[in-house]
């Protein structure tokens, strides 16, 4: 089974999963999590051929969990990997130092138990505050020390990720928000990263669970909403054009997603992996690998996106197989949602 998810090279040498697991629905301000039922969880990923696992410093608990769960798989089960983010509290930016890299690099190597991180992905609260290069410098120096296999990058605009690249930093990835509701990196970013070599990642693509059958057709929801991811979401389809836009939009993809005997979370998904010459989207720049680039459209109106999402042709679609666990299923489907062509790498939480 694990065969059926594509995998792509990140980097010479290092390959993923085309779609990675995403981690903060297991940190604080989502609900109890039940640490065993997390672990079965993960092992269905896997069984499902999603490999690659992303997590944070301060997804509160996370590391420790994903390390925990790497200590009980048997050996020879498979290679697992584990892409983190160093992400340096906002009141400690004007004092940021050498140092406090090196703490974090120690403290994420502990909680998950590995002695190298495959991927330390770095996040900086406010550009007012300098020392972003220096600290992509540093967790370079991590990586030259052996404790790091890549550097990252997640949630920059043009300009700052530019600076650094320009400072020799090797930047392998770049993560950033990306769906049908949210496609402001073909406004540029992706075309940037493509000259600069640097791998796009995405996440975002079910924008929380909104982007599915479950909010087809609902009045819209009123809060306090159930989780953080709502709440973040949310905030979205507001920027999007509000409820009834979304309402629209949820329509033009439940047409796409009928004719074809899957979920909306599916056509949501294999929208962001698979660009068309119809589709407003983007590539994954990828070292020596050849990229499907497609210029941004200038309209983000409903109806264009509709007519986009009708002309969408996918090259293997089924409908996802039923499984007692809701994210066993929805692993499955974006499974089955996968081809043998990658352009794209995509976060299913």
């Amino acid at each position: 089974m694990s065969g059926e998810i594509p995998r792509v090279a990140l980097a010479p040498g290092y390959t993923i999963s085309r779609l990675l697991k995403g981690g903060w629905q297991l940190a604080g301000g989502h609900g109890p999590v039940d640490a065993a039922a997390a672990m079965d969880d993960m092992d269905r990923f896997v069984d499902a051929g999603i490999t690659t696992f992303d997590c944070a410093d301060i997804y509160t608990g996370v590391e420790t969990l994903i390390g925990t769960w790497l200590k009980r798989r048997r050996p020879g089960a498979g290679a697992i990997q584990v892409h983190t983010k160093y992400v340096p509290d906002l009141h400690r930016l004007p004092a940021h130092s050498r140092a406090d890299v090196s703490r974090g690099i120690e403290r994420s190597l502990t909680q998950l138990g590995v002695d190298c991180l495959d991927l330390v992905q770095l996040h900086w609260w406010d550009y007012d505050v300098p020392g972003y290069v220096d600290a992509a410098s540093w967790l370079d120096e991590q990586r030259k020390a052996g404790k790091i296999r890549h550097v990252g990058l997640t949630n920059f605009d043009q300009t700052h990720l530019s600076e650094i690249v320009v400072a020799g930093v090797p930047v392998t990835s770049h993560q950033v928000q990306y769906s049908v509701l949210d496609r402001r990196p073909a406004n540029g970013m992706s075309a940037r990263c493509l000259r600069d070599g640097i791998s796009l990642i995405c996440y975002g693509g079910l924008a929380g669970g909104f982007l599915s059958n479950s909010y087809l057709r609902t009045i819209e929801p009123s809060s306090p909403l159930e989780n953080r991811s709502l709440v973040k979401y949310r905030l979205v389809i507001d920027e999007f054009g509000g409820w009834t836009r979304f309402q629209e939009l949820l329509d033009a993809l439940g047409a796409v997603a009928g004719r074809h005997d899957v979920g909306i979370g599916t056509v949501a998904i294999r929208w962001v992996l698979y660009p068309t010459s119809q589709a407003s989207s983007w590539g994954r720049a990828t070292r020596g690998t050849s990229t499907a680039f497609v210029k941004p459209a200038r309209s983000c109106s409903t109806k264009r996106i509709a007519q986009r999402l009708r002309a969408f042709r996918p090259v293997r679609l089924v409908r996802p197989a039923t499984s007692t666990s809701s994210n066993a299923s929805r692993a499955d489907s974006m499974r089955r949602s996968c081809a043998t062509t990658s352009a794209t790498n995509s976060q299913v939480a």
